[in-house]
């Protein structure tokens, strides 16, 4: 077959807004699959290809190979209580060598433990922490292989006990034998708004917290906090973005260090490299700071 024949394929760039923002409605299960695409097709002309090029496609998240010399993954069970079924499962990545590590927690999106999360993991194991990635699914049989059968699956999980599961996890991973006792916390959407969660629930347990996207915590939680934070927003995110101003008076208030990062031309779910709302320049710019927060608060 003649490549040159086959469409490019669709960028950001090339994406409506409007569109985008259909997706975002698909994203947090306010439209399902086939609302989406059908309405995407009805906004703009060749909208619903614009639609279709924004479905995830996991094989490009993957950026380290679970075989990566630098890494260990392996999946582990451990105890929930008080969560959805007394047990979890996780994705634990260790770098190479005998430890111990600073450890990380990495929170997924409202879908359970998809592969791009999965391989967020073993890019922290390879930056040298080591990462667990729990799957809030595994009560109801785990991440189901496609994004809107965990979305289904996740929204209806009792969501108070879902997040003992976090919490749980990240106590696990904190007294973790290869765990230096140091621990940080990332995560994405929904993950990112379970990141500033815990931050204020696990109070000083916590060292360090990067949420992308996550929506803010009550206000009187916030003195809780004790880990700095690095927070990271899309400009294109009108809700999320509308809980900042007072998110941050908060902080403030409450003498939290933190500081907060919102990136120009992004969309909301700008880290996750598997659709075209990946914007590459920011979401290395997002992982650097990151990075940088997790080696000096952890060390």
């Amino acid at each position: 077959m003649d490549d040159a024949a086959s469409p490019p394929a669709l960028t950001q760039g090339d994406i409506d807004q409007r569109v985008f923002d259909l997706y975002d409605e698909y994203c947090h299960g306010r439209l399902d699959r086939r609302g989406f695409l059908q309405r995407a097709a009805a906004v703009t002309l060749g909208g619903l290809a614009m639609a279709q090029a924004l479905l995830p496609r996991y094989a490009e998240a993957q950026t380290i190979s679970f075989t990566d010399p630098r890494i260990k993954a392996l999946y582990v069970g451990y105890k929930s209580p008080g969560g959805s079924s007394g047990q979890m499962r996780g994705y634990l990545v260790q770098p190479s060598g005998s430890g111990p590590f600073p450890a990380v927690l990495v929170i997924h999106e409202n879908r359970g433990l998809n592969p791009y999360i999965e391989d967020v993991a073993r890019r922290l194991a390879a930056e040298g922490f080591l990462a667990l990635a729990p799957d809030g699914l595994f009560p109801v049989g785990g991440y189901p292989g496609n994004d809107d059968d965990g979305r289904a699956l996740q929204s209806g999980l009792d969501q108070g006990r879902l997040r003992t599961d976090m919490s749980n996890s990240a106590r696990f991973l904190k007294a973790h034998a290869l765990s230096t006792g140091k621990l940080g916390i990332t995560g994405f959407c929904w993950g990112g708004s379970t990141t500033n969660y815990l931050a204020a629930t696990l109070g000083e347990s916590v060292q360090a917290a990067a949420p992308f996207y996550g929506a803010a915590v009550q206000t009187a939680a916030i003195p809780a906090i004790k880990a700095a934070l690095v927070l990271h927003f899309a400009e294109n995110d009108a809700g999320i973005n509308a809980m900042w101003p007072g998110f941050e008076t908060g902080l403030r208030a409450a003498g939290v260090a933190h500081e907060a990062h919102i990136y120009a031309g992004t969309q909301h779910g700008f880290h996750n490299n598997s659709t075209p709302r990946y914007h590459e320049a920011s979401a290395s710019l997002a992982w650097q700071r990151t990075i940088a927060l997790f080696r000096t608060r952890l060390a």
